[in-house]
C-alpha cells in the first residue's frame, strides 16, 4: 500500500493484506494511519489479497471514491474478495465460540460481505493502455504485466507547476517462461521507479527443465501408485498448471487420468480466464486451438485441453477424494498449505510414502508450505501432526513472478532515463540480494522503510 501525495491530490496506490506470520497478519488490525476522507482515487495493480485485500477496510473506514484497475482485476477481485470475506466470518465465528466459553469479550471480522459489495460498487474497469485523469493532477495508464490475469504496471503522470513528473510502480511482473499470458510491457521512462523484488535473489530453473522435472514426477507417480497433491493459488498457478497437464496429455505422457481441480475459488477463476483470452499469449492461443485470438469465444476452453479434468465444487465431493489411494492428481488450494482444501488432502496423503507432493510457488516465512519444504519432518493438519513421509518437490520455474534476471533485464530498459530506484515487495533478503545485482549493472537502489516518504 503506497500513498502519492501531490500539491492537490491524494491518490492510493494498492491496499493489500498482511500475510504470513500470525504477528504478519495482526497488523491488518492496526487503523490506517492516513486520513480516509482524503484520498481523492484508489489504483489497484491487481487482484492478488496481498494487493487488494483491505479494499473493503478502507471502504468500511468511510472511503467512497472509485477504484480504478483493468476489466479482468474487477471480475476477479469480486471472487477473491467474498472468499476473503466469507474466511473471516466464519473464523470469527469459531473464536467468538471459544471466547465465550473463557468469559471473553467477543470480536469482529475485519470486514464482512457487506463491505465487499460496497467496495465492489466502486470498482471501474480500465482497459489496458488507456491514459485516465483520476485526480486533479494526476494520470494513470496500466500496462500489461504478464503476471495474472489483468495484473498491470502502473504508470502515473503527475502535472505540478508546468511540469510533469512520471512514476512507475512495476506491480508484480510475470515469469517470461510461464504459459498463457503474455510477457510483461516494456517501460522505458519514468523519474521515480518502484519496483518488486519477491524473487530477487534466485533465478527460476528453465520451463524446459522444470517441464521434464514434472513429468518426471508424473511417471514416478504412476509407477508406486502414489497420489500426487499440487497445493496451488487460485489464480494464475492453478490454470498454468492446467495447460501444462493438458499439454502433457496432449503429447500421450500424462499417465493419470484422474486430475481434480479441487477448489470452488480456482473453478470460478478459470472460468473469469477462459472469458478473457484475448490476452492470452499468440502462442499459447495456437496450442489451445484458437483460430481468431481477438474473439474471446472464439478459443477452445482448457478443459477441452484437458479432458480428465474433473471439477470438484461440494465439500462432499471433496471428501470423496481422501478415499482414494493412488492415481490421481488432485490441485486443492491454498499454495502456501495455511488454509483451504489441500490440507485435509495433505492429511490424508502427506504421511505416505508413495505420495508426492508438488509445490509450484512461492511459499512465504512462517506457512506450512514453507516448514514442509524447508525438511519439517512433522506439521499439524486439521488439528494433526501429520509425519512427512511423501516426496516432496520444488518447482520454481512455475513461478508467475520475475526472477532475479528477468527483473534486471526489464530494469535495464530504463537505462537512459535513470529514475530514482525503490526495490519493495519482498522479504529482506531479496530486497538486498536484487539491490547489489543491480548495483554490478549501475544502478543505485534504495530499500525504503514502511511508512517512509519519499520525496521527488
Amino acid at each position: 500500500m503506497y500513498l502519492l501525495e501531490t500539491q492537490r491530490s491524494n491518490v492510493l496506490l494498492d491496499c493489500g493484506l498482511f500475510q504470513g506470520r500470525k504477528e504478519e497478519e495482526a497488523e491488518n488490525l492496526t487503523p490506517l494511519d492516513f486520513d480516509v476522507s482524503s484520498i481523492d482515487a484508489v489504483v489497484l495493480s491487481h487482484a492478488h489479497l496481498d494487493h487488494s485485500g483491505r479494499l473493503p477496510l478502507l471502504v468500511k473506514e468511510g472511503y467512497q471514491g472509485q477504484i480504478f484497475m483493468t476489466q479482468p482485476t474487477k471480475e476477479l477481485i469480486s471472487i477473491l474478495l467474498k472468499d476473503a470475506a466469507s474466511l473471516q466470518e466464519r473464523d470469527v465465528e469459531w473464536e467468538n465460540k471459544r471466547r465465550r466459553r473463557s468469559g471473553k469479550e467477543p470480536i469482529e471480522p475485519l470486514y464482512g460481505l457487506d463491505e465487499v459489495d460496497d467496495t465492489l460498487m466502486l470498482c471501474e474497469g480500465v482497459d489496458y493502455y488507456r491514459t485516465l485523469q483520476i485526480a486533479p493532477d494526476v494520470h494513470v495508464t496500466f500496462h500489461d504485466a504478464g503476471h495474472i490475469l489483468g495484473s498491470s504496471i502502473v504508470c502515473f503522470t503527475i502535472s505540478e507547476e508546468g511540469q510533469e513528473k512520471r512514476l512507475v510502480f512495476s506491480g508484480d511482473l510475470g515469469n517470461s517462461q510461464a504459459a498463457l499470458l503474455r510477457d510483461p510491457d516494456i517501460i522505458s521512462e519514468a523519474d521515480v521507479l518502484l519496483m518488486e523484488s519477491t524473487y530477487g535473489d534466485r533465478n527460476h530453473k528453465s520451463m524446459e527443465d522444470t517441464l521434464q522435472e514434472f513429468e518426471d514426477v508424473i511417471e514416478e507417480a504412476s509407477r508406486n501408485g502414489g497420489n500426487i497433491l499440487i497445493p496451488s493459488f487460485a489464480v494464475g498457478r492453478t490454470q498454468e498448471i492446467i495447460f501444462r497437464l493438458g499439454e502433457l496429455y496432449q503429447k500421450g505422457k500424462l499417465p493419470h487420468q484422474a486430475i481434480y481441480l479441487d477448489s470452488p475459488m480456482a473453478i470460478s477463476v478459470t472460468q473469469v480466464y477462459e472469458s478473457h483470452q484475448e490476452v492470452y499469449s499468440d502462442e499459447d492461443l495456437e496450442v489451445i486451438g484458437s483460430t481468431t485470438p481477438r474473439i474471446p469465444s472464439a478459443p477452445k476452453n482448457l478443459q477441452s485441453l484437458l479432458p480428465p479434468l474433473r471439477f470438484t465444487s461440494t465439500t462432499d465431493e471433496s471428501m470423496k477424494l481422501n478415499k482414494i489411494k493412488s492415481g490421481a492428481i488432485i490441485i486443492a488450494g491454498s499454495g502456501m498449505c495455511n488454509g483451504g482444501r489441500i490440507r485435509h488432502h495433505l492429511k490424508h496423503n502427506l504421511w505416505r510414502s508413495q505420495s508426492h507432493v508438488v509445490f509450484v510457488g512461492f511459499q512465504a516465512m512462517g506457512t506450512p508450505g514453507r516448514r514442509i519444504i524447508d525438511g519439517a519432518t512433522s506439521v499439524k493438519m486439521a488439528g494433526e501432526d501429520i509425519v512427512v513421509k511423501a516426496q516432496i518437490h520444488t518447482l520454481g520455474g512455475f513461478s508467475a513472478h520475475a526472477c532475479q534476471s528477468q527483473l534486471l533485464d526489464w530494469l535495464d530498459h530504463f537505462k537512459e532515463s535513470q529514475p530514482q530506484l525503490f526495490l519493495v515487495h519482498g522479504e529482506s533478503e531479496a530486497k538486498r540480494a536484487l539491490k547489489s545485482a543491480a548495483g554490478s549493472r549501475g544502478w543505485t537502489a534504495r530499500i525504503p522503510e514502511k511508512r517512509e516518504t519519499i520525496s521527488f
